[in-house]
Formats: C-alpha cells, structure tokens, sequence
C-alpha cells in the first residue's frame, strides 16, 4: 500500500509533533477570556451498531472513544446520540456520538448545539476521507459536504458549510465498483497496527483545536 510505506516516517516525527504541540499550547496566548466560549463540541460521525465498530467509515466514532478513554469519561445515552464530557485545562469538550445514522447526523448536531448553546466556530466534525492517504490528518474552517451523507446531512439542517471539520484519511484503494464495501468493510492487519499511533494524532489535534484554536491547529497538524 501506498501509504505504508510513508506511515512508519511519519510515526517517527508524530511524537515529536505531539510534545512539540504541547509544548506551544504553553506559550501561546489566550484570547481574552470574556470573548472565547471555553465550550466545545467534538461531533464523531459514524454509524450504530455492532457490525459496524471496526469499519473505515466508523472513524469518527473511533476517536471520540480514544479520546474519551484517554480522558477517563464514558459515553451516556442521551437525546439523538451518546455524550461524554471532559475538561481540559479550563475548556469543556462534549464529544458526541450520533444515533441517528450517518445520513441523518445533522438532526443530532444542531440539537447539541442549540441546547449547549455552542457557535458554530466551536464545533469540530470528525469524518473518513477516501481522497487522503490512511491517517492523514486534514482540518478546515469549512468546505462542501465532498459526498459525505454526514457532512450532507448536518450542512443542510444547518444551512451552512461554514463549521470546522476534521478529515481522517482512510484511503482509497478499492477495486472498481467496490468503494462502499471498503469503506464499510474493517481495517485490515497493517492498517491495524498503524492506527492506535493515528489516533493519539488525531486526539493532539482534538485537543489543540480547543486549546490553541483552529488557524494554529491546522498549521501543526494538517498533512500529518
């Protein structure tokens, strides 16, 4: 595969990447307090079920959960989906997880933010990309729905494209005719290994787009 051959130079940068990100979440300036919302909602696209946990188009999901575990929160069922909370240094994120089905996401999204009262600028949609190289990292301050039925469905009930997303890469080696079945197929054994290492990537990015803001977010990660 074509990205395996380039993901383990990438491993060997992405600690580097993450404390170098940590390291300039302590010098940079805050904004001022009284015009940041300190709130966050980390949207996970994906699909329920069981027969779907392990597959490419369930990245979403898969990130919220690392990030959940990593920050020792577990998933409530709620309204239109499952929630977690945690707080890190003096920002809330909600990490939500829609039920709705993916084609439906944006029922669950708009709910969350009207009763959270979070703008728009403080939501950070988490999907698969088929046009990016496995675990690479790509985020945006907004863009078309690329096809995606969850960014489709959440850009028209919210009447704009104008919300940050998080692009996961997951490639797009398929045969001819063979796209849904890969995406909705699992990862396979070196895709595996590589992913827990994507992952703790993809969780820094989470982290910093809340503390460190999406322009300084995007230049750190973007391409990793």
């Amino acid at each position: 595969m074509k990205w395996f051959t380039n993901i383990f130079k990438k491993e060997n940068s992405s600690k580097e990447a993450i404390d170098s990100m940590k390291s300039e979440l302590l010098r940079t300036p805050q904004n001022n307090e009284n015009e940041v919302s300190k709130k966050f909602l980390i949207v996970g696209l994906g699909n329920i079920g069981a027969e779907y946990v392990n597959t490419r188009h369930n990245i979403g999901f898969k990130v919220v959960d690392h990030l959940a575990k990593q920050e020792s929160v577990s998933f409530e069922t709620v309204k239109l989906g499952a929630l977690a909370e945690c707080k890190i240094k003096g920002r809330t994120l909600l990490l939500l997880k829609p039920n709705t089905y993916m084609n439906l996401s944006g029922k669950a999204v708009q709910y969350w933010m009207e009763k959270e009262k979070i703008a728009k600028e403080n939501v950070l949609v988490i999907t698969d990309d088929l046009n990016l190289p496995f675990g690479t990292i790509r985020i945006k301050p907004k863009g078309s729905d690329g096809g995606h039925n969850g960014l489709k469905s959440i850009q028209q009930t919210l009447n704009t494209s104008d919300y940050p997303r998080f692009r996961f890469g997951i490639s797009d080696e398929f045969k001819k005719g063979k796209q849904v079945d890969y995406v909705l197929g699992e990862w396979d054994d070196q895709e595996k290994t590589a992913l827990p290492e994507r992952l703790d990537m993809a969780i820094a990015a989470v982290k910093s787009f809340a503390l460190a803001g999406l322009g300084n977010t995007m230049s750190e990660f973007n391409g990793k």
